[in-house]
């Protein structure tokens, strides 16, 4: 298992193997929003995804292809929400335990998801313990199987279907896509696709400023972790290093890297509920506030964002909705 390789045509068997329980999100697009960005803009709603965001596609294609031995030893997973809920999910659906490793900050929403769909969590300091290390051993103990959030060829191809969709429903030219970047699971699928399917096509990936790990390492042509920053408000986007499997894909096809602050962060979970009447989360807004902040040209030309998570902390959500949100580095001077 361990030597194969993520493609596009394991992308093609992930969507046949995926399609009886992921449900096939729409591609969203907002008069209001084309105006503003004076080109078309394609938003991808993985937040109506199962457990609510894209992760579930990767989850359910490693998971439903457990043998009936590892199906009765059960699932160990590490993740900071949205892959937990996700195998928590798949796992459910396949009759199997999970057991997710999740950092003691998550966001309470995701906590609550995980256990909803019967999953065991066990929490850990993300600041001083290794998740993967944790990980490794709850499977050892259980004799589980253990589904890493990216670096696994099942998970990544599983996420690529997000683009193979996306491609279908834009029935047009997309001439750039963005999207959110943590360990790169889900833009090393989308770019599987484009490549095959979609070269013109640029991509940009989308991270939070002081974890820019993905920049870092296209700038440095390896794989480069960041500084300990402070903590984001997008949760799901605090990876410290790009994945193996993941960065050669992202390395390979990128256009580049782009970043935002917790403030822009906020201001495109705000203008998701205001506007396009959706509801997502910080991590998951992050190319939609990367093209609200002008960070990359959007006139005379079709954009694709996804919107890849909608599990946000209800608190959090009310405070940036009602305009009480203080980006963390300006909290003491408020």
């Amino acid at each position: 298992m361990s030597d194969r390789t993520a493609s596009y045509e394991g992308v093609l068997d992930a969507a046949r193997q995926i399609a009886p329980e992921a449900v096939r999100t729409p591609l969203i697009e907002s008069p209001a929003l084309n105006e503003r960005m004076g080109g078309r803009v394609l938003l991808k709603a993985e937040t109506l995804q199962v457990a609510g965001a894209f992760k579930f596609r990767g989850a359910y294609n490693r998971i439903s292809r457990f043998s009936a031995a590892e199906l009765a030893a059960g699932v160990v997973a590490f993740s900071s929400g949205n892959h937990a809920q996700g195998v928590a999910a798949a796992a459910k659906l396949m009759g199997t335990r999970a057991v997710i490793v999740m950092p003691a900050d998550s966001p309470a929403i995701k906590i609550a998801g995980v256990k909803a769909f019967g999953g065991e969590v066990r929490l850990y300091d993300r600041w001083k313990e290794s998740r993967e290390q944790i990980g490794a051993q709850v499977a050892r103990e259980r004799g589980s199987v253990l589904v890493p959030p990216f670096d696994d060829p099942w998970v990544i191809e599983g996420q690529g279907t997000t683009a193979l969709e996306l491609l279908e429903q834009a029935e047009g030219p997309v001439d750039q896509l963005l999207c959110c970047c943590s360990g790169g699971g889900l833009m090393a699928g989308i770019n599987l696709v484009m490549e095959a399917r979609s070269p013109q096509t640029k991509t940009w990936a989308v991270e939070p400023e002081a974890y820019d790990d993905t920049a870092r390492s296209l700038a440095a042509g390896e794989r480069m972790g960041h500084p300990q920053g402070p903590p984001s408000i997008c949760d799901s986007l605090q990876t410290p290093i790009p994945g193996v499997l993941t960065f050669p894909i992202n390395q390979r096809v990128l256009s580049g890297a782009l970043t935002i602050s917790d403030r822009e962060a906020a201001e495109a979970v705000a203008y998701a509920f205001r506007t396009l009447k959706l509801v997502v989360e910080p991590g998951g807004a992050a190319a939609l506030a990367a093209v609200l902040a002008g960070k990359i040209e959007t006139r005379g030309r079709t954009t694709a964002v996804i919107l890849s998570g909608g599990n946000i902390d209800p608190g959090l959500f009310a405070d940036i909705i009602e305009g009480r949100f203080v980006p963390a580095a300006q909290g003491a001077a408020a």
